[in-house]
């Protein structure tokens, strides 16, 4: 993949994010804080734990942290998929933010 192309699938991925956090926050009371600064978002969960998103384009990779730990990963086969064991970033990140949050959280691709 291109530089250019991996810059359009990881903003798009970055976008749905912030999406999912506005559409969180007007559906659910888990008030979500997400803060973006270029290449990285921050969520911050009322228990003040976050989870932070940033892109890392010399490896062409996203990379998480959560209280889970870090996660690092790759697009392949059309979706964003971890480095060890391929599962799908948005399902992890879905389940992270739900740990974290204390209820149950969606994110998607396309929000």
């Amino acid at each position: 993949m291109t530089d250019l192309e991996y810059q359009d699938l990881a903003e798009r991925a970055l976008k749905a994010i912030e999406s999912a956090c506005d559409r969180i926050n007007d559906e659910t009371d888990a008030d979500v804080d997400n803060q973006r600064t270029g290449g990285m978002i921050t969520l911050t969960f009322s228990n003040r734990s976050q989870i932070i998103i940033n892109l890392q384009k010399p490896l062409q990779e996203i990379w998480m942290a959560a209280k889970a730990g870090g996660f690092h990963y790759k697009f392949n086969n059309a979706q964003w998929q971890d480095t060890k064991d391929a599962s799908e970033f948005f399902a992890n990140l879905s389940r992270y933010a739900s740990e974290q949050a204390g209820q149950t959280l969606v994110f998607k691709a396309t929000d």
